[in-house]
């Protein structure tokens, strides 16, 4: 475990890079606008098991193996911008929601899905893991392996935290989109433009961190 300064400078710096609008926040904002705040917090969910698995990827040694192969960066991103221009096609394509109780646990896990595909295939994501958690890692403390697992799981649960109360709160704005067909549509086309506008950012990312 990191010592107490590293470790209350961490939980700073995680804070702060939280409250900083991006693409987590977007999909869990846009989710739960479209579908409710149990979407949110399905989408919160998905973005944490991302983080619990890059977690494992950086403690491992094979975040570094897959980015010392010159094609990854750019293969995760095309994949994800052609996952999150699929996602906006689908969502335009779909009719529009009626009730709540089209919330259902299978499309939930849908959301977890897509959440969490979301993060893993947005290489900057784990390029982020590779050089933020290092930074807090106590030189002598313990292991370099079980601190990095440990930095990156409590990054998970302050993320989780985070970005569920993001989502509960931002699902009280998909009441306004329950009644009548244009406000439903709206809560469609804002998801559609999100993902959409998160493919674009993908596709413009470089390799520089």
């Amino acid at each position: 475990m990191p010592d107490t300064t590293n470790l209350y400078l961490f939980v700073v710096a995680a804070l702060l890079l939280l409250i900083v609008p991006g693409p987590n926040m977007a999909i869990v904002t846009s989710h739960a606008v479209a579908h409710g705040w149990r979407a949110g917090i399905a989408a919160a969910l998905g973005i944490t098991l991302a983080d619990v698995l890059m977690t494992i990827i950086v403690s491992t040694g094979l975040g570094a193996l897959v980015m010392s192969w010159a094609p990854a960066f750019d293969l995760l991103r095309w994949a994800g911008a052609c996952y999150l221009m699929w996602l906006a096609w689908q969502a335009l394509r779909a009719p529009p929601v009626d009730t709540d109780a089209q919330a259902t646990q299978a499309s939930m896990r849908k959301i977890f899905v897509r959440a969490t595909l979301n993060s893993l295939l947005n290489p900057k994501a784990l390029l982020f893991f590779m050089v933020f958690l290092p930074q807090f890692v106590s030189v002598g403390a313990s292991s370099v392996t079980s601190q990095l697992i440990f930095l990156g799981l409590l990054l998970a649960l302050i993320a989780l935290i985070f970005h569920s109360l993001l989502g509960f709160f931002s699902g009280r704005l998909h009441g306004r989109f329950r009644e009548g067909l244009f406000s439903k549509r709206l809560g469609t086309y804002s998801f559609a433009v999100v993902m959409t506008a998160l493919a674009v950012r993908l596709l413009m990312l470089n390799r520089s961190v």
